[in-house]
């Protein structure tokens, strides 16, 4: 099916930045709204491709750039800077605020009650997690690239609030970045001084474009880092698992060589819990992929089931 993409801008929920994204918008008859939340430290445009197959398969698909992103950010100063309050808070609300809006601007071209997919990759997994239980009503839920429960994330936000008080919310900490993801690269072969995000697919082109983007890769403030410390620990409560709605189908995607989902364990943790709590729950691992499942050799496999669940 043809589709177009338009550039779509919407106020975010800090009241101060324009929320910048993209929507693709299929020209045939429309299934229902795709929501895709992306990383930390990367755009929305680099889901492209994605998107717009998600667009030819009758899917409204829309998508944009968090707060301290791209250009959702003042300028460059801002970069992998959230709020000074609250910013996880802000992100997960913001999921609400563009969905509204893109319903709202399309709704001529579509049903008001078509269903509401909503998917989040890496930090965006932590993010849809908590709006599918605080701000949003998803039909189904995609959860890719996440992890289950920290036991450092208590010591983490003690260290970061230390840091903040002597050196500011948006000082840049070494020690804050390599206890959280210093470890990623250790079970993959290279030059991670050349090559120094091993972790996040098996294609080396793919990392290079990510290195050569000045869009991605760049380090979080401690606050942000606060931000996204405070996220994982929420959504990986027991009540989160006991406050999800029971009528949302969930779909789990990871790679088995991810370390932000501990090599599936973490993936699979969030599984059992939410089974447990008697959610209606898929987890589908993909062997041999790493952390960007839709940037990996699993790319095409990813994109059919995901297509599978949200048609079905």
């Amino acid at each position: 099916m043809e589709f177009r993409k338009e550039t779509f801008k919407t106020q975010s929920s800090d009241g101060k930045h324009t929320l910048s994204g993209k929507v693709y918008i299929p020209e045939g008859k429309t299934r229902g709204f795709f929501h895709v939340v992306h990383g930390m430290a990367e755009h929305i445009e680099r889901y492209d491709a994605f998107m717009g197959r998600m667009a030819s398969e009758g899917w409204i698909c829309f998508g944009y750039n968090h707060l301290g992103h791209k250009d959702t950010a003042l300028d460059d100063s801002e970069l992998g800077f959230i709020a000074d309050k609250d910013g996880d808070v802000l992100l997960v609300d913001d999921v609400k605020n563009y969905y509204e809006a893109v319903k709202k601007e399309y709704s001529d071209e579509s049903d008001s009650s078509l269903p509401y997919v909503l998917m989040g990759h890496s930090m965006g997994s932590f993010v849809v997690r908590l709006a599918a239980e605080r701000t949003v009503s998803p039909d189904k839920l995609i959860i890719m690239g996440t992890g289950g429960k920290n036991p450092l994330a208590s010591a983490g936000l003690m260290l970061i609030a230390i840091i903040k008080l002597f050196c500011g919310g948006k000082h840049v900490s070494k020690l804050v970045d390599n206890m959280a993801f210093g470890a990623y690269n250790k079970r993959f072969e290279g030059d991670t001084d050349k090559d120094p995000s091993l972790w996040l697919t098996n294609d080396a082109d793919i990392r290079n474009a990510y290195y050569e983007d000045k869009y991605c890769g760049f380090k979080f403030t401690v606050s942000a880092m606060g931000n996204l410390i405070k996220m994982i620990k929420d959504c990986n409560r027991a009540a989160w698992y006991k406050n999800i709605p029971r009528d949302m189908s969930v779909l789990l995607v990871s790679g088995a060589d991810d370390p932000v989902g501990n090599y599936s364990a973490g993936v699979r943790e969030v599984e059992s819990l939410l089974r447990a709590e008697g959610s209606d729950v898929e987890c589908i691992i993909y062997e041999g992929a790493r952390h960007e499942i839709l940037n990996d050799i699993s790319c095409e496999r990813v994109t059919e089931d995901i297509i599978s669940f949200s048609n079905k």
